[in-house]
């Protein structure tokens, strides 16, 4: 029988995260595989959203004054200056963000070296561009990369590494000696790092998490992706973005604009009234 379904996603089934939660659900199991927050969100956040939802079309980028609401946090927090109009994209969320990016930098048979256990949608991404993901274990207990291992995935040419920084599932916090060792690589092989940030304020025991694009030589080399969901309770909103040089969020954007046109204009307006909250 003919097959009809593109050959890039023989590799791919349905998310399992998102199948173990609808399972979870219909035996009334208690759900620990997917990161649902277990506090409300801020009524500030809820107010702000309910003000913005007489709302139509927004700028595809992401509306002005959540973007500079961006540059300011990371102004605020990483010392960084960042170009609202030039280097922010909001987005549906991390996943997004993370496949765009993918699609946007990634020729078919390029690969992309990914440090796991790793998000499934990295797989996705990696298929979906024609990629070749060349995986690069964090062993247990402590997960961490073994440097060797990864100078000889850097030896393959790759076009990026991608990484999650605070870790999913470990809860690692990559130090800043790990950080060095994945920046002078990038630079040697001139290669884009893509970084998936999500929990970056979910840090605990006096760790600090450091955005790899505030290294010297990363930050025209990075797409720094984050988002809001988690941070404020609200994963549901699919309130993502990333941070890049003008040349690597303009490949970027051309996948964004004809997938997504533009995350939710309300839910953007009220991420822009509360995300300088403490």
């Amino acid at each position: 029988m003919k097959t009809y379904a593109a050959d890039r996603l023989h590799t791919l089934q349905e998310s399992v995260i998102r199948s173990i939660t609808r399972y979870a659900f219909e035996k009334g199991a208690i759900l620990l595989a997917q990161g649902f927050p277990d506090f409300d969100p801020p009524q500030e956040v809820l107010a702000a959203a309910e003000k913005a939802m007489r709302n139509q079309y927004g700028m595809t980028w992401g509306q002005p004054s959540l973007c500079a609401a961006i540059a300011q946090k990371s102004r605020r927090f990483y010392g960084q200056e960042i170009d609202p109009d030039k280097h922010v994209t909001v987005t549906c969320g991390v996943t997004e963000a993370v496949i765009a990016a993918l699609l946007g930098i990634v020729n078919p048979g390029e690969k992309v070296v990914v440090l796991e256990p790793a998000h499934e949608n990295y797989h996705a991404g990696i298929a979906f561009a024609g990629g070749i993901p060349v995986w690069v274990p964090l062993r247990p207990p402590h997960y961490r990369f073994d440097a060797d291992e990864l100078a000889h995935a850097f030896q393959q040419n790759p076009k990026a590494v991608l990484f999650n920084s605070p870790h999913n599932p470990s809860g690692r916090v990559f130090t800043e000696q790990e950080l060095s060792i994945i920046r002078d690589l990038c630079v040697k092989h001139d290669v884009v790092a893509i970084t998936d940030e999500i929990y970056e304020h979910l840090v605990f025991d006096g760790l600090r998490h450091i955005p790899i694009a505030t290294y010297p030589g990363m930050e025209d080399r990075t797409i720094t992706i984050c988002g809001l969901g988690k941070t404020f309770a609200v994963t549901g909103w699919r309130v993502g973005y990333s941070i890049a040089s003008a040349e690597l969020t303009d490949a970027l954007r051309k996948v964004h604009d004809f997938t997504t046109v533009c995350a939710p204009t309300p839910l953007q307006e009220a991420m822009a009234a509360v995300i300088g909250l403490p």
